[in-house]
């Protein structure tokens, strides 16, 4: 299945809880989309979030951000893992 990785440019008052529940609000709805959340990353200070997901398509990863939170990203690009 495709890698994703996408990219919140500002989620205003962004914290790690917050983001933690999010993260948390994504697994409980990915299934529906056939789509898997792995990791995500953050930067309180700028509001940057990066979220690494495996999914069908790019749409399918969005779907789940819409329906778990309405915070979709600013940018989703499929990426290959290197070592």
């Amino acid at each position: 299945m495709p890698l994703y990785m996408d990219v919140h440019h500002k989620v205003d008052g962004l914290t790690a809880d917050a983001v933690h529940g999010a993260h948390q609000r994504d697994l409980e709805v990915q299934e529906k989309y056939g789509v898997r959340y792995e990791k995500y990353w953050f930067d309180e200070a700028s509001g940057k979030v990066f979220c690494l997901v495996h999914a069908p398509d790019a749409e399918s990863a969005a779907a789940v951000h819409r329906e778990a939170h309405g915070l979709v990203a600013d940018e989703i690009t499929e990426v290959h893992e290197g070592s």
